[in-house]
């Protein structure tokens, strides 16, 4: 079964360009494509995508406020021109399951969808620099308390603070030394207690709550 995908972009040649990549693709097909953030939720909820790509800056509604409204409907991957965006984290919190830039090759940009459609998280490098340097200019807040951490287990609490290290299954499962069943098994009992959709919530958890510290 094909990944279906609503393209959105303000730029006609970068929206045709992102289109024209995947749509090459035997397993993704690009339903729609929209020029701006109210056309990308109409256009979401008329075709119901398993991946809404998303320009972060567009006129008439932007693709933060676009992914606030339509990001518990499909998995959202944003893309901006620029790797040092003042919104990288509120479009994450907004419900962004990855973030790439415009200047993405273009195997990345095809796997990016493959992955974020498969319900996993994906950040450019840079992004995750970005959005790691926003927690030390930023009070410790809000929506996750350090109290609700008490809910998990020793191990999912490790299991946590890797996750926000950046490592995968794999690597969690070497550190720990368990299998990888397992960990799918505690980052699966992580997002449940703490009613997070994915990884990148988690990361943004860990931060927030001081498991995890820039830096370390």
């Amino acid at each position: 079964m094909s990944i279906t995908v609503v393209v959105a972009d303000d730029q006609e040649l970068v929206r045709g360009g992102f289109s024209m990549i995947l749509d090459a693709q035997p397993d993704i097909d690009v339903v729609a494509e929209a020029a701006d953030g109210i056309e990308a939720v109409a256009l979401v909820r008329e075709h119901r995508p398993d991946v809404l790509l998303l320009d972060i800056r567009m006129p008439r509604m932007d693709g933060i406020e676009a992914a606030r409204l339509v990001g518990k409907e499909t998995k959202v991957l944003m893309l901006t021109t620029f790797d040092l965006d003042d919104y990288v984290y509120d479009a994450l919190r907004a419900g962004a399951s990855g973030f790439l830039l415009k200047d993405v090759r273009r195997d990345d940009l095809v796997n990016a969808v493959r992955v974020v459609a498969a319900g996993e998280s994906l950040l450019a490098p840079t992004v995750t620099s970005r959005l790691i340097a926003e927690f030390t200019s930023r009070p410790a807040a809000a929506s996750v308390s350090a109290e609700r951490l008490a809910a998990l287990t020793v191990r999912e609490k490790e299991t946590l603070a890797l996750i926000a290290r950046g490592l995968s299954n794999a690597e969690i499962a070497a550190e720990l030394v368990v299998s990888e069943h397992t960990v799918k098994t505690h980052v699966s009992n992580v997002l449940t207690k703490l009613g997070l959709r994915d990884r990148v919530q988690a990361v943004i958890v860990a931060y927030e709550t001081g498991l995890a510290v820039p830096g370390s």
